[in-house]
C-alpha cells in the first residue's frame, strides 16, 4: 500500500476510534489496533496507534493535570516500566501471524471484561499488578487501557479525577513506548503515513461522536462498539488459522 493509501487507512480508523472514545470513553487503542491490523502490518498498527495515543493523552492530560491523583499515577507508571521490556520482546520477536493471534485473543478477553463491567479490588498491590500488565500490553499490542481502568474502578475518585489520573498514566507510558519504538527502529515511513492520516481523523471522529451521542444512548453505542471489536477480533483470529 502506498503512502496515500496508508494515510487514508489511518484517517478512517482513527476517526472511528475517536468517535467511539468521545461517546463511550473506550480507549481508542482498543478500537484502533485490531481494525488497523486488518489493513496494515500488525507491528505498524501497534506502533502507529501508540504514537497517536500519546498525542491524544498529552492534550487531555495537560488540561486535566490539576485533577491527577499523582501518587496513584506514579504507582501505575513505575510498575508499567517493569512490564514494557517484555512487551517489546514480544513485538520484536513475534512474526505478524503470532502477534495477530495475541492481539485477537487479548481483544476478546478485554471485551468480555468490559462487557461484564468487571472491577478489581482496591489496593496498592492490585494497582502495581495492573500497571505491570498495562506495560506489557502497551508495547506488545498498543492496548494498555483496560487493566488500568479495571483497577481504578475500585477507587472512590470522582469522574474527573478518574479520567485525569488515567490520562496522566497513559501519557507517561506512551512517551516511554514511543521512545523505545524509535530506538528499536520501528518508527518508519509506513508508521508516519498512518499517523498523518490519524491526525486528520481524530477531530473528525470527535465531532461525529459528539453528534451521534445526541441521537443514540451511550449503551446503544457501547454495544455497537463491542460488537465491532468482537467481529474484528474474530476476523483476525480466522486470518491466523487459515
Amino acid at each position: 500500500m502506498d503512502f496515500v493509501g496508508l494515510a487514508m487507512v489511518g484517517l478512517g480508523v482513527f476517526a472511528f476510534a475517536s468517535a467511539a472514545q468521545a461517546v463511550t470513553g473506550f480507549g481508542s487503542a482498543l478500537v484502533a489496533v485490531p481494525i488497523f491490523a486488518l489493513a496494515v502490518d500488525t507491528r505498524t498498527a501497534v506502533v502507529a496507534t501508540t504514537v497517536l495515543g500519546f498525542f491524544l493523552t498529552a492534550g487531555t492530560g495537560y488540561r486535566e493535570r490539576a485533577h491527577v491523583r499523582v501518587r496513584t499515577a506514579r504507582r501505575f507508571f513505575l510498575a508499567s516500566l517493569v512490564g514494557m521490556p517484555l512487551g517489546l520482546v514480544l513485538l520484536a520477536r513475534l512474526d505478524s501471524r503470532w502477534l495477530s493471534l495475541v492481539i485477537g485473543v487479548t481483544v476478546l478477553a478485554l471485551v468480555f471484561l468490559l462487557w461484564r463491567r468487571v472491577s478489581l479490588p482496591a489496593g496498592a498491590g492490585v494497582e502495581r499488578g495492573a500497571g505491570l500488565a498495562s506495560g506489557v500490553l502497551l508495547t506488545a499490542t498498543g492496548m494498555n487501557g483496560p487493566p488500568v481502568a479495571l483497577a481504578l474502578q475500585a477507587s472512590n475518585y470522582s469522574a474527573r479525577e478518574f479520567r485525569a489520573t488515567m490520562q496522566g498514566i497513559f501519557v507517561g507510558q506512551d512517551l516511554i513506548a514511543v521512545i523505545a519504538f524509535g530506538v528499536l527502529g520501528f518508527l518508519n515511513v509506513e508508521v508516519a503515513a498512518v499517523v498523518l492520516g490519524g491526525f486528520v481523523g481524530i477531530p473528525i471522529g470527535w465531532l461525529a461522536g459528539d453528534r451521534l451521542m445526541r441521537k443514540m444512548s451511550e449503551q446503544q453505542f457501547r454495544t455497537g462498539v463491542l460488537l465491532v471489536l468482537v467481529a474484528t477480533a474474530v476476523v483476525t483470529l480466522v486470518g491466523v488459522v487459515t
